[in-house]
């Protein structure tokens, strides 16, 4: 019974993103659209709906369960993630549109030459799909358990049925369809939290200010800690590691600056930036203090908590809850998976055909548009499938915790994209462009040994600052071989 009514609210779902897909497309599936939703969004709707790109089922997950290990002391990355986003309304922003660029990458060609364009290009490929195939499988993974299994359906082919309806939205009009159901799943994944807070403070009879005293008086309601400099956790690590992974996987990331690009001006593009970041902490905290709530419920009702932190939520909604709740977290994983997903193979499939490729954007050959467009639906239905073999390598090797994999993962791969820009907007360095790949390849291999130095030689845990190692690894290696161009960065 339960599969068959979750399986009902997942239909309806869907069918309704089918239609917006439909709508959307009428009026055109050119590249300029798929690309850059031909350059007319509206601000406000880019920043509603990249509150949901940016959360992802991961967040819906991961994060509730996370209060379970390092209380809330998340909220000091978030505080990180703001000043990130001020970063990247007025740094970053300004080159890109100054530039008129499809994608971000193409700055990288404009300062260093084709190889660093190509390389930075390359490492976003391969950052995206990881993270974004991680996001996906624990969803997928919680689908599963909560519905194809009982239906007999192998994990696989849930999988593929989950990538094929995000191709058959978004393959015609691409980031143009996309701004409007990221619109729809935002608006429907925090609907989701409220009332999944809501539900859970009735059943514990709780009603506003209780849930505040709840959460305030709780152990776990732990936010910062200055305590120990070896620690993760750690104020100071927390909250630059947070401005510095917002930067590379906001800032330096095809996915997320997509829809930005797709605004009309410069300045509509940096008040989407600033808003959509200033709504992060609200929402954040109000996840972790569903997680407060989660624990508090379990202990009231002697309940036992699985092992694994991203189970918590899922297990207590799908057992505890009622069908109702049941119903709202289906939504809002959903919502919140779809809305990062899709925007991944877009941008993803837009960076392949316009980086790597070379596909140019509104040349005015008929015969060449058509032979793009095919080309671009083509690589869509590629990358897709590599999202499908990632997806099941992750299930084969599995995690504790997606999110924090997720970090670590962007930890390692963001690093030189974060060294390239660093170098290519605050020096003078002139590296020969032919060695930029072999260094934006040597920066991750030395942070992972210094990483394992410290932990063994000092017992200091390394956690996200190892991608300001990584990029600064990437910064020295471009002064290396840029040293036949010392004159110029003295000067």
């Amino acid at each position: 019974m339960q599969a068959t009514y979750v399986l009902l609210v997942i239909v309806a779902y869907l069918g309704l993103l089918m239609l917006i897909s439909y709508l959307t497309s009428r009026k055109g599936s050119t590249n300029d659209a798929f690309f850059r939703a031909n350059r007319n969004s509206k601000w406000y709707v880019v920043a509603f709906g990249m509150i949901g790109t940016s959360i992802s089922g991961v967040t819906f997950i991961s994060v509730p369960g996370w209060v379970s290990t390092i209380d809330m002391t998340y909220m000091q990355m978030v505080l990180g993630f703001f000043a990130g986003y001020l970063v990247i309304a007025y740094v970053l922003l300004p080159l890109y549109y100054k530039l008129n660029l499809t994608t971000i990458y193409g700055y990288l060609d404009t300062r260093f030459g084709s190889n660093s364009y190509k390389t930075g290009a390359w490492f976003f490929l391969l950052s995206k799909i990881v993270g974004a195939a991680a996001r996906l499988y624990l969803v997928a993974f919680i689908l599963q358990s909560l519905v194809f299994n009982a239906l007999g359906v192998p994990f696989i082919v849930t999988v593929i049925g989950i990538i094929l309806i995000i191709w058959l939205y978004s393959f015609k009009s691409g980031i143009k369809t996309i701004i409007w159901t990221d619109w729809l799943q935002t608006l429907l994944f925090i609907t989701a939290l409220i009332l999944i807070v809501w539900q859970l403070a009735s059943q514990m009879g709780l009603d506003f200010r209780g849930v505040v005293t709840a959460v305030k008086d709780s152990p776990h309601s732990r936010i910062f800690e200055f305590d120990s400099w070896a620690s993760r956790q750690n104020f100071f690590k927390q909250f630059f590691s947070g401005m510095f992974i917002t930067i590379v996987m906001t800032g330096l990331d095809q996915d997320q600056m997509q829809k930005n690009l797709t605004c009309k001006n410069l300045k509509d593009a940096q008040k989407n930036v600033v808003s959509y970041g200033f709504a992060f902490a609200p929402i954040n905290f109000l996840f972790l203090s569903l997680g407060v709530l989660l624990l508090l419920f379990a202990q009231q009702n002697n309940i036992m908590l699985p092992d694994v932190a991203d189970n918590i939520l899922p297990m207590i909604a799908s057992e505890h809850l009622g069908p109702t709740v049941l119903g709202i977290f289906i939504v809002g994983i959903v919502a919140a998976a779809f809305s990062s997903a899709d925007s991944a193979l877009t941008s993803l499939t837009t960076s392949f055909c316009v980086d790597i490729l070379g596909m140019k954007n509104g040349n005015g050959s008929k015969e060449i548009e058509k032979k793009n467009i095919r080309t671009r639906r083509i690589t869509h239905v590629v990358i897709s499938a590599v999202f499908i073999g990632i997806i099941m390598i992750i299930h084969a090797i599995g995690s504790d915790s997606i999110i924090n994999a997720i970090y670590r993962i962007a930890s390692y791969t963001y690093g030189p994209l974060l060294g390239l820009y660093l170098a290519g907007l605050y020096t003078k360095l002139k590296p020969m462009d032919k060695f930029v790949p072999y260094v934006a390849i040597a920066a991750p291999i030395l942070s992972y040994v210094l990483e394992l130095v410290m932990i063994n030689m000092y017992d200091y845990k390394m956690g996200y600052e190892i991608l300001l190692f990584n990029g600064a690894f990437t910064v020295i290696g471009l002064w290396i071989i840029s040293l036949k161009n010392r004159d110029a960065l003295l000067n």
